[in-house]
């Protein structure tokens, strides 16, 4: 652990939790709406639900780091990883993945800090990491959004997969070109892997979690406070929503019929099942065809997805990773996202 970490950074936090008051009075005084009973179910909670669950994937990497099981887990994932030139650390972490989001960018960011593995490995991983992400919630959502649009919905999953292999495809290429792990390079490059560590006693991996825990803790909250309020004044003050309407307009306009209009602002917007449920009732009444139900449930993704992850994910990000990273990490996955999905968007837009 560097001299630096044991430096707890109460003062920032002192700061950070001033400005974000502040700029909840300033709302409170500013909307009739902002009583004390919204801002405690819409914004105290939430966010200190958001802490509590950064807090659990936080012990979780860091017990997995601790506890030498980072050998094991790369396992799992082995090959990807090595045909990429990734290395075992970020195989440990797309494996944790598929559990916890926050634990495996916590360990990526743990790792990084460490100079175990580089600032190119991060991010590529961070992107590869989209995959088992994926499947977190895909039971759920297939066995909702089925039933509500049938063939079309189908047809969603199976395009939204192609482009998840696509990118991860691509990553995978573009880390086995750039990566060298048979020579060292500089920091935005990939470094030859150091020794991984070995199984420690129960004892030492507490103790390794209760030394690094409260200071990483704080840091987090020092960002993820003030970022999660601002974003939550915005999205009170409709910027969220204006964004996702006039996006919405310009793409149907543009590409599909206005018919389709509700069914790319729903989807996404607040509760995830909205959308489908309005392109399998405009399907169902013979208003949309299949095909442009799927296209419209792939623009709906791509304008209120990247909006939504920029309200959800942005305090996430730069309150694991640093500010300026996790802006980068979060803007450059989303970028990777948009594309993948315009593509086979435009694929099956023109072949079938």
């Amino acid at each position: 652990m560097r001299h630096t970490e044991s430096r707890l950074p109460y003062k920032a936090l002192t700061v950070s939790l001033a400005f974000s008051m502040l700029v909840v009075g300033w709302g409170w005084l500013k909307m009739e709406t902002h009583t004390v009973e919204r801002l405690t179910v819409h914004l105290f909670w939430p966010l200190a639900r958001l802490l509590v669950f950064i807090t659990l994937g936080l012990v979780v990497g860091q017990t997995i780091e601790a506890a030498g099981w980072t050998r094991r887990l790369a396992v799992v994932a082995a090959p990807l990883f090595r045909f990429s030139h990734l290395g075992e650390r970020c195989s440990a972490a797309f494996t944790t993945s598929f559990v916890s989001g926050v634990a495996a960018n916590a360990m990526l960011w743990e790792f990084f800090k460490e100079e175990k593995i580089s600032r190119r490995q991060l991010f590529l991983s961070n992107l590869m990491n989209q995959f088992p992400a994926y499947f977190l919630h895909l039971p759920t959502t297939f066995f909702i959004v089925i039933p509500l649009t049938g063939r079309a919905g189908a047809l969603y999953f199976f395009l939204t997969f192609v482009a998840l292999v696509a990118r991860t495809g691509m990553v995978m290429l573009y880390g086995r070109w750039s990566c060298q792990p048979d020579r060292v390079l500089q920091d935005n490059a990939c470094r030859m892997q150091k020794p991984l560590e070995k199984g420690r006693t129960k004892r030492d991996v507490i103790q390794t979690i209760k030394q690094r825990l409260p200071g990483r803790i704080i840091r987090i909250a020092v960002y993820v406070v003030p970022i999660y309020t601002l974003v939550f004044m915005v999205n009170a003050m409709g910027g969220f929503d204006a964004a996702r309407n006039w996006l919405a307009r310009f793409v149907v306009t543009s590409v599909l019929p206005m018919e389709s209009l509700s069914v790319v602002i729903l989807s996404f917007a607040a509760e995830f099942t909205s959308g489908f449920a309005a392109a399998g009732a405009l399907m169902e009444a013979g208003v949309l065809t299949v095909k442009q139900t799927v296209i419209a449930l792939l623009a709906g993704n791509i304008v209120a997805f990247p909006i939504r992850a920029l309200r959800h994910q942005l305090p996430r990000y730069m309150g694991i990773f640093s500010p300026a990273m996790g802006l980068q990490l979060l803007l450059l996955g989303q970028g990777l996202r948009v594309i993948s999905l315009m593509a086979v968007g435009v694929v099956y837009y023109w072949l079938f």
